[in-house]
């Protein structure tokens, strides 16, 4: 019995959406199995990203329909287990069809959106502006015109394309959240983002205050300095108190904000290290 990703018959339509019957052709299961290119480390999350905003709208569209309610059998009665098998090597095979096809787009993508993250766009205004969502029709066209054609003849293969829409538009649910993710600020970057265990010893259950990681006092000497952008200035960790009053005794104002200005950095002090392997062992009872 075919499963519900098998691609062995012609797709229709329930309640809008085609029905899930689906086979990866082996032409594009040959080209998924060697990627064009290797995802770099300085991409390897925003192509993640990527390929989880594709999956989403692929998967909504590859949605299998509900299945008419059966009549119950006996407890004893044997289940089938050729189907159960049928439905985890679809998911297998759709799982390599969707990493192919966010290969494929990813690769043809523009540089500048391949590497854009919050840093970039609070650097540079034009590539903020470039990429504030909603993106314009202009963006949109650019990004698509440099599509290859196995990836619409994917889309219209599938079924993933309704006739009035196009590819620019159908993708727009895609391109919307991954630019949005990973041009988010990270959460040093707002205070609101409240960590819930202690960011130098991971303790949990302790009330949590946040450090300044570029101390106020600071602020203007850091910025005219070159140490930090002016965006930069209101980063903060969420520290327990212990760990709170360490940092402050172990470096004065100026040097927290040149060279202690990130959890990264502080955590690169092999004193910080030991520091909250030793405290992080201090557990309270629960009361």
């Amino acid at each position: 019995m075919p499963g519900p990703w098998d691609r062995g018959a012609p797709c229709g339509r329930s309640q809008g959406h085609p029905r899930a019957i689906f086979t990866t052709p082996s032409s594009l299961s040959n080209q998924s199995a060697a990627p064009k290119f290797m995802i770099g480390a300085e991409t390897e999350h925003n192509y993640e990203v990527f390929r989880e905003c594709l999956s989403e709208l692929i998967t909504f569209r590859l949605a299998p329909t509900k299945e008419r309610r059966r009549v119950k059998g006996r407890k004893n009665e044997i289940k089938p287990v050729a189907k159960e098998q049928d439905q985890e090597d679809a998911a297998e095979e759709l799982g390599d069809f969707i990493d192919y096809l966010a290969t494929e787009i990813y690769d043809s993508l523009p540089h500048d959106l391949k590497r854009l993250d919050y840093h970039g766009t609070q650097n540079d205004s034009t590539l903020k502006e470039m990429y504030s969502t909603p993106l314009d029709s202009e963006v949109y066209d650019t990004i698509t015109a440099t599509l290859p054609p196995t990836v619409l003849d994917s889309f219209e293969v599938y079924s993933l394309l309704p006739p009035t829409v196009d590819l620019s538009r159908l993708l727009e649910p895609v391109f919307t959240p991954y630019i949005n993710s990973v041009t988010a600020a990270p959460p040093e970057h707002d205070y609101q983002v409240r960590a819930t265990e202690c960011e130098i010893c991971d303790r949990g259950h302790l009330p949590l205050t946040y450090h300044h990681l570029i101390p106020r006092q600071m602020h203007a000497k850091a910025v005219k300095r070159g140490w930090a952008k002016e965006w930069e200035l209101q980063k903060v960790a969420w520290l327990c108190r212990a760990c709170h009053s360490f940092v402050h005794r172990i470096a004065g104002n100026e040097e927290l904000a040149k060279e202690l200005n990130s959890v990264e950095r502080l955590m690169e002090r092999e004193e910080v290290r030991n520091w909250g392997k030793w405290v992080g062992r201090i557990r309270w009872k629960k009361t």
